[in-house]
């Protein structure tokens, strides 16, 4: 069963024991006819029933029940209090509800309806007569307790929405940032080869022999038109570079690239071992970029999560994709804290979709984790392809 399930499962339990109680000692308190005490007894234990579902409706049978009670049925000698303890209790409890939930003016009518039924239909004698002003107090001080609690729940409430909210916004933040990173490294591959097709375009016509008008006008149109894609090309993901730096003096890392990324992690302190069967060199720009990237991505995970693991590099170059797989071990060492996170493996999907690839990651049956990639590229780019290790490297 669920909290409200419980909640209304005490709920029933109470007013069968406030209508136990109130049955049999109601002769004692009010100068009932016993056929009518089941009735009073129950209109002083079960409103409690609605205290969550309807607290307001609740509290009005009570205290409308209250008032004939304590008119029009005769009080029991010796007896101070208009109503029974346990219609008390029950309007205590009612009115707390109401405060909880309802609107403050609902609040407000309530505690003076409360304060002024129990204040005015006491007896002339006694001493709970001669401490009739208190009433209004202890319902004051229960409606004043219902209101800080319901103040805390609802901020509370708002803090966590916050939160929710905050962490939304840094997950968008995050993607944007990494989409904005891959828009600027297309940028720089795609505006240099652009720039090679414009050279060889112009160029064209004094490195070839005996070019013919037309052949040379066609160069000129050609040259043209890349430098126009090149220009269009700038001013749409120009405008995300940040960091001040001209495309021609930012030059992105290569497939081969990750050579220097293995050996960078060895010293960092990485227990890293790579193995690559193909040969990296003529993998395209794009493929390359985010074959290093993956990479680069998936040792700083495995160094943040499980710092002291050794980490499996496998990259297979087959004659239309890449293939790549990091695995880590289970680290024995409990992992340093890395803040929010958890926008590392959405960049590197987006990066193998930009090149029309797959990334892929989970744990792994021995409490490690991997992260498998698969990113298309042209045979004809790779041309023969060796099936010999580049290389190899064991952390010492």
């Amino acid at each position: 069963m669920n909290a409200r399930m419980w909640f209304d499962a005490f709920t029933v339990l109470i007013a069968v024991i406030f209508y136990a109680v109130a049955w049999p000692t109601l002769h004692v308190t009010h100068d009932v006819p016993v056929a009518v005490q089941p009735f009073i007894a129950a209109l002083a234990a079960f409103p409690i029933l609605l205290i969550r579902l309807n607290p307001a409706l609740g509290w009005a049978i009570s205290a409308g029940s209250a008032l004939p009670i304590a008119l029009a049925i005769p009080h029991q000698p010796g007896n101070e209090i208009p109503i029974q303890v346990v219609h008390i209790l029950c309007l205590f409890a009612l009115l707390f509800a109401v405060a909880l939930r309802a609107a403050v003016p609902i609040v407000a009518v309530a505690w003076g309806a409360t304060s002024l039924l129990l204040a005015t239909t006491m007896t002339s004698d006694g001493a709970v007569t001669s401490a009739a002003w208190a009433w209004p107090i202890a319902f004051a001080a229960v409606v004043l307790f219902a209101l800080l609690v319901r103040w805390l729940v609802q901020s509370r409430k708002k803090l966590l929405a916050q939160e929710e909210e905050n962490e939304l916004e840094r997950a968008r933040r995050a993607i944007l940032e990494e989409k904005a990173r891959i828009a600027r490294d297309l940028h720089d591959v795609i505006a240099h080869h652009m720039s090679l097709v414009v050279v060889q375009a112009q160029t064209a016509p004094y490195r070839v022999a005996e070019v013919t008008p037309a052949a040379r006008a066609e160069f000129e149109s050609i040259g043209a038109t890349a430098r126009e894609a090149l220009n269009e090309i700038r001013g749409m993901l120009g405008v995300l570079r940040s960091d001040g730096q001209l495309p021609e003096h930012a030059p992105q890392p290569k497939a081969a690239d990750v050579l220097g990324l293995f050996e960078g992690a060895r010293r960092a302190g990485v227990r890293i071992d790579w193995t690559i069967d193909g040969l990296l060199d003529p993998v395209p720009d794009s493929a390359g970029l985010a074959l290093y990237r993956i990479i680069q991505e998936s040792l700083s995970n495995a160094s943040r999560h499980a710092p002291g693991a050794p980490v499996q590099v496998s990259i297979v170059v087959d004659t239309d994709a890449l293939h790549l797989t990091v695995g880590n071990a289970l680290s024995a060492t409990v992992a340093r804290p890395v803040g929010n996170g958890g926008h590392g493996l959405a960049g590197m999907r987006a990066r193998a979709l930009a090149v029309g690839g797959e990334v892929s990651a989970g744990p792994r049956a021995d409490g490690g984790f991997e992260v498998r990639a698969r990113l298309p590229i042209s045979s004809s780019d790779l041309g023969s392809i060796s099936t010999a290790g580049i290389g190899s490297g064991t952390q010492v």
